[in-house]
């Protein structure tokens, strides 16, 4: 019953249970006041019978405002007690129904309800100077009885400290939430550092080993196109050197990707491998007799290569899943290099897939497509469409290598 709570689906439920409380209680002893009255109990002053009900009803009712106006509430409270021990020293029966109940603390029936609401919603010294003047009016030390001291200290003294517990529980509980939650939040962390940390070292590792092998494979491969004797020896040397430093270009960028340090430079094997063409992916495609279309806008030149092969990746990998599922169907192929975004559009129509080369496949190439994208920043989504057909899309954020 906190009415200035921090916003949220945890506070807003406890506030909902608090006010349903609250209502539920004021209700309670609304109609306790009302079966006491019928039971016989009534003033016989010269406000008549119905005097002391309605001043206990509207005492009741007013409880309702506590979240809002905790001071207010608990200060009518405090006047009605006065005007009913007042008015059972001046002129009895006026708003105390006869006989009084021995022991009775002279205290509107909400008082419990008030004082275990106010102290939660408003802990300050002036909410308890309050509560300290209705519990001697309660206790009534200056006609002491331990039957009143006794219900008068249960009415308010018990109520307040029960009201506190309450705060301190909830507190508690935050606090032991809050610190799951952080401790959760650490070993996220921690966890998302340790894979960064053994990306970085693969990756390094990679590059140091990988590289090297390949290094060499494509010095011999250049070495053996100087020597080869028939044009077709010099042909296979030299596609084989041209994919050895296409295949060490990628190398780089993907150490870069996933963060790893270079422990040294590969030793130059002849001029940089080509930026990924599309279009060369499209023509293979079309001699298989695929029928595909390429559209594309903006400036390839101005994009970094990492992500130039990523959205190379993307098409190759569409086209691959057309050549199985969809040998005959049409493709679009749409890219886009904006200078925040590549985004690469692949969609095709519905055909019968080849069984021979879609029994061949592992079912992973997309899995490690959208890997791949996502490892850059990227997004990639790919899924049925409406008329048969498939569907891959990748959009990719400009980095810089």
């Amino acid at each position: 019953m906190q009415p200035h709570a921090e916003a949220g689906p945890a506070s807003t439920i406890h506030r909902k249970v608090g006010i349903a409380i609250l209502v539920g209680g004021v209700l309670l002893f609304a109609g306790l006041d009302v079966l006491v009255f019928a039971l016989g109990s009534r003033t016989t002053g010269a406000a008549g019978p119905w005097a002391g009900l309605a001043l206990r009803l509207v005492l009741d009712l007013a409880a309702l405002a506590i979240l809002r106006a905790p001071v207010l509430v608990t200060s009518l409270t405090i006047a009605g007690a006065l005007a009913l021990q007042v008015s059972e020293l001046v002129s009895p029966g006026l708003l105390v129904a006869t006989p009084v109940l021995t022991g009775d603390p002279l205290t509107p029936s909400v008082t419990p309800l008030v004082v275990a609401t106010a102290v939660q919603v408003h802990n300050r010294r002036s909410t308890w100077v309050l509560v300290g003047v209705l519990t001697v009016l309660a206790t009534r030390p200056w006609d002491p009885s331990l039957l009143t001291v006794s219900l008068g200290l249960l009415v308010t003294a018990f109520p307040a400290l029960l009201g506190r517990y309450l705060v301190a529980r909830r507190t508690l509980m935050a606090n032991l939430r809050e610190r799951a939650e952080r401790t959760d939040r650490e070993q996220h962390l921690l966890a998302e550092q340790a894979r960064a940390e053994e990306r970085r070292r693969l990756a390094s590792e990679m590059h140091d080993v990988v590289t090297h092998r390949v290094s060499l494979m494509v010095l011999q491969a250049g070495a053996l196109e100087v020597t080869a004797r028939d044009d077709a020896t010099r042909r296979a040397a030299e596609g084989l050197r041209d994919a050895g430093m296409q295949a060490l270009d990628e190398l780089r960028d993907l150490v870069g990707v996933f963060g790893g340090e270079r422990t040294g430079e590969s030793p130059p094997v002849g001029p940089p491998a080509p930026r990924a063409d599309l279009s060369e992916l499209v023509d293979a495609s079309v001699a298989a007799g695929v029928d595909v279309r390429l559209d594309r806008a903006g400036d390839a030149d101005a994009v970094p290569p990492a992500v130039l092969r990523t959205a190379h990746r993307v098409v190759q990998e569409a086209l691959t899943n057309v050549h199985k599922h969809a040998p005959g169907g049409r493709v679009h192929v749409e890219v886009r290099y904006g200078a925040e975004l590549v985004t690469v559009a692949v969609s095709n129509t519905a055909a019968t897939a080849d069984a021979v080369l879609v029994a061949s496949g592992s079912g992973s190439g997309l899995r490690g497509l959208r890997e791949r994208v996502e490892v850059i920043g990227g997004t990639l989504r790919a899924g049925a469409r409406p008329d048969g057909g498939f569907a891959v899309r990748a959009e990719i954020p400009v980095v810089t290598s």
